[in-house]
């Protein structure tokens, strides 16, 4: 059976054609010629027709300020077009593996493995009673597009699925064509870049529409697939494995526009977004459950649900009797909608909570089964039962997040007002003060922010305000509290000591936080028992914790332990630690959850989700696991319905799997040998990365030959680009780190010093034969191999050398041949160790590169000609600035 009429070579053909019309339509048949001859010249070059690239150098010289910008919004333009090509070519492979029983890493596929194995149904029950998975998105700053020119992309992609998917007529192919065409237009003519930088909502906004418009409905497909493979397989009943949360409007960490009134607002909002596609599914199902009383048995509980509605609310019962006589669960359905009218509102009635809805679907779905209708309960409501199950009242809790110093600051302030030195008080002491007053019944500061600094004052307004929000949305909405830079026991207590004193927290008892520390920098990560250790020693966050169900969740940051420590150093630290993290929850017999704060890019922790999964040490796989998904990764895997679907399906068979082999297997051993390797390579690298950002001159050559001043002024997202306005590696941001590095095509942080270190143990006596050992057998060495693979096949050191010419000579000289050389030896043994010819193994990927390079290169060459310029027209600027834009959506990634 033929699934599509099309295929990703005719989308962009046809993409690309229609692109052309319009350039020549909307600027003129020159600025068409012009992007010819950038294009052919790119080409030519790459296939070897051309000796080099001078031509396209002379003919981007002499480009009048106008036709720069028709050049760069016409390659922008055709790479955010090639995306969706790509995209539906994914949705292909989806459908198309689907339908062949081939597609990997699918629940049917979770099903398979286990049965191979021999799993028994009650392990197979713990595993999936053991399981969460908490994808948590985040406002970090680097999606580059506009929502508008993200909404016009989704039109294109929804035609070029009606192409794709439907058997059409000609007349309506011609009409689909036709609006093609037209959006096409639309976008020609919309501004790319954004004027004004976005503000916190927008950004809190942008994550409600990928919740509410895609997952939302997702949700009950992805059950529907977990009972009917690995639940069917087993006999077991498939509990609640995933969740959403959010940081969009509530994560203060760097970010001053986030603030409380801007949190409410998101709290709001989503209440109301997730009850309106509720009212919508409860209308859905009275179009659906229209059962004739007469006909069917209304089971006693059900009648006294309905019975109690109808005291609740005579005067709606009355009308729905009227309405829907001898129809009970219509009636029932008209009365939930009121009540979920009501949730939030002055008028009484409506639901306290969503577990009070899910008692009413739950009703309905017990009779419905009564009366031998399981496969209606199983298409039309189990779905709703699943959403309500998965997104509450809340569609995505917020997690609180901000800078310890802002808490150290806080209480420092606040102590003072009673006489209290904190600030002059050592750790221990710290620690003693804060337990103390924790654990006592009267409360030891005002909360009140007069008279303290403005920084001190919004932390102190900050947990008040969050206690009367949990009082209003249910603590669930809001209950978790993540500190940045955590490198000292007393900054976890002092969170849970202004939980205490704003009522969040009343203990032995209660707790209405999760305490979550994120350990990002080596001291933080290296010091872990001493800061774990202590807080599980501690009484009052023992107390806590018991309160809390026994689980601690610990934050990793891989973007500021990559910035600080390059790409090998830090990926090796960060699987250490969290094997010692795993250690330390085990010795004081408490549940741990990590947090992986991952990036889009390979150097911020990204790559496939679901290889890291099965990568990680297997004495840490709980079952609970949590990670950041933010920017232009976001509408990559959530956008699309189909695609968002895999993307959980993925995630979810790799969590299953990692579990059981944890609690099959127990802890996992690792050769001394391969340690001692690890060690000794980590070591080296991490020295050859410190001495390259630590040489003079460094950061000039790295402010002279990338765009870091355009991507600050991108308004890519409401946060400031760097901490203190200050020009230092240390200062900047991880992402427009990574994000000026990805635009001059010189992935720095994504393999730099991989090569140094891996040399530094052969020359200490280690065997090659020892790293492809580690790589065949030692998934973690595996992955990481790969990700420095995938970041070194997206570098291309011909452009990068393009930018090096912007450096002064000395500059140039003293740090490009030592990037290049690095580079050449990492590609050198990346494919020795893993045995490939070619730096990537997935045939997908090498197609999309070599599709996608001749491109980006009149991009990049545009890019460092307009960098060259001392006095640039408004024209030009823009044009820049869409070259930023161009060159992320062909490389698919910012930061």
């Amino acid at each position: 059976m033929r699934l599509h009429a099309r295929d990703v070579r005719q989308d962009v053909r046809e993409l690309a054609a229609l692109l052309g019309d319009v350039l020549s339509r909307q600027a003129s048949a020159e600025a068409f010629d012009t992007v010819e001859t950038l294009r052919t010249g790119a080409i030519d070059y790459r296939r070897g027709d051309a000796a080099s690239r001078d031509a396209l150098r002379n003919e981007i010289a002499h480009l009048s300020p106008e036709r720069t910008g028709h050049v760069a919004r016409a390659f922008a333009t055709y790479f955010e077009l090639i995306n969706l090509a790509e995209e539906r070519q994914r949705v292909r492979a989806i459908r198309e593996g689907t339908q062949a029983g081939t597609l990997e890493d699918s629940l049917r596929t979770t099903a398979e493995t286990l049965a191979e194995e021999d799993a028994d149904s009650e392990t197979v029950e713990r595993v999936l009673e053991d399981v969460n998975v908490v994808p948590t998105f985040t406002a970090h700053p680097t999606e580059a597009r506009r929502k508008t020119v993200k909404a016009k992309l989704r039109s294109v992609a929804f035609l070029l699925e009606e192409l794709d998917e439907h058997r059409l007529t000609d007349r309506e192919r011609e009409r689909i064509e036709r609006r093609l065409e037209s959006e096409i237009t639309n976008l020609w003519e919309t501004r790319q870049v954004r004027k004004r930088r976005p503000e916190v909502a927008d950004e809190a906004r942008n994550v409600l529409w990928y919740l509410e418009n895609v997952l939302f409905d997702i949700v009950g497909e992805v059950y529907d697939e977990l009972e009917r493979t690995v639940g069917q397989e087993f006999d077991t009943d498939v509990p609640e494995l995933f969740a959403f949360r959010s940081w969009a409007g509530s994560d203060r960490d760097g970010n001053p526009f986030v603030t409380p009134e801007v949190t409410a607002e998101t709290l709001e909002h989503q209440r109301e977004s997730v009850l309106a596609r509720y009212r919508d599914e409860l209308k859905r199902l009275s179009g659906v459950l229209s059962q004739d009383g007469d006909r069917v048995e209304t089971s006693d509980r059900f009648e006294s649900s309905l019975d109690s509605d109808r005291e609740r609310f005579p005067t709606i019962a009355e009308r729905a009797t009227d309405r829907y006589p001898d129809e009970p669960y219509r009636q029932k359905l008209a009365l939930m909608r009121e009540r979920i009218d009501r949730v939030g509102s002055v008028r009484p009635g409506g639901y306290e909570d969503a577990d009070e809805l899910l008692a009413d679907v739950d009703v309905i779905v017990d009779s419905l089964r009564a009366n031998g209708a399981e496969s209606v309960v199983e298409t039309e409501v189990e779905p709703l039962r699943r959403r309500v199950e998965t997104f509450g009242f809340t569609l995505a809790a917020l997690d609180l997040r901000d800078h310890q110093e802002n808490h150290t600051r806080a209480i420092a302030e606040a102590l003072e007002r009673e006489g209290i030195d904190y600030e002059s008080m050592d750790e221990d002491e710290r620690v003693e003060l804060l337990t103390e007053a924790i654990l006592q019944d009267e409360r030891l500061i005002d909360l009140d922010p007069s008279g303290l600094s403005d920084a001190a004052g919004r932390v102190l307004t900050l947990f008040s305000e969050t206690a009367d929000w949990q009082r209003e949305y249910g603590r669930e909405a809001i209950d978790t509290y993540c500190i940045s830079m955590t490198e000292e026991p007393s900054h976890v207590l002092e969170v849970l000591f202004l939980a205490d004193q704003a009522g969040i927290a009343e203990l032995p008892g209660y707790c209405g936080l999760d305490v979550v520390p994120l350990l990002e920098t080596e001291y933080a990560l290296s010091g872990a028992r001493r800061i774990v250790g202590t807080l599980f020693e501690n009484d009052a966050y023992a107390a806590a914790l018991d309160a809390r169900g026994g689980t601690q969740e610990i934050m990793l940051g891989y973007s500021d332990s990559n910035k600080e420590n390059g790409f090998l150093a830090a990926n090796w630290s960060l699987y250490r630690n969290q094997k010692r993290l795993a250690d330390i929850a085990d010795d004081y017999d408490v549940t741990l959850r990590l947090f992986h704060g991952r990036g889009g890019s390979i150097s911020r922790g990204g790559g496939p989700m679901n290889e890291a999964l099965l990568a990680l040490p297997r004495e840490s796989v709980s079952g609970q696991v949590k990670f950041t998904e933010q920017g232009e990764a976001i509408a990559e895997k959530y956008a699309n319905p189909a695609i968002a679907e895999r993307n959980v399906e993925q995630m979810l068979d790799a969590q299953i799997r990692a579990r059981y082999n944890a609690l099959r297997a127990g802890n996992e051993t690792v050769p001394d040998e391969w340690t001692a390797a690890m060690d000794a390579a980590a070591d080296a690298a991490r020295d050859e990365y410190r001495d390259l950002l630590e040489t003079e001159g460094f950061v000039g050559y790295f402010e002279e030959t990338t765009p870091i001043r355009v991507i600050e002024d991108l308004n890519l997202g409401s946060r400031p680009a760097s901490r203190s306005g200050e020009r230092s590696v240390e200062d900047l941001r991880a992402i427009p780190w990574v994000f000026s590095w990805t635009q001059s095509r010189c992935i720095l942080p994504g393999w730099y010093a991989l090569a140094a270190g891996l040399d530094a143990y052969l020359e200490d006596g280690g065997d090659i034969d020892t790293l492809r050992e580690m790589y065949d057998e030692w998934s973690f060495f595996r992955t990481t191999l790969d990700n420095a693979a995938t970041s070194l096949a997206r570098t291309d050191l011909e452009i990068a050398a393009e930018y090096s010419t912007l450096a002064s000579a000395d500059l140039r000289e003293e740090f490009f041949p030592r990037l290049r050389a690095e580079y050449d030896r990492c590609v050198e043994l990346v494919t020795d160790i893993t045995g490939r010819s070619d730096l990537l193994d997935r045939e997908w990927l090498r197609e999309s590169l070599s599709r996608r390079n001749p491109y980006v290169d009149p991009l990049n060459l545009l890019q460092v000609h307009l960098l060259r310029q001392t006095h640039l027209t408004e024209t030009e600027r823009r044009a820049l600035r869409l070259t930023v834009t161009g060159v992320a959506a062909g490389m698919k990634n910012t930061g």
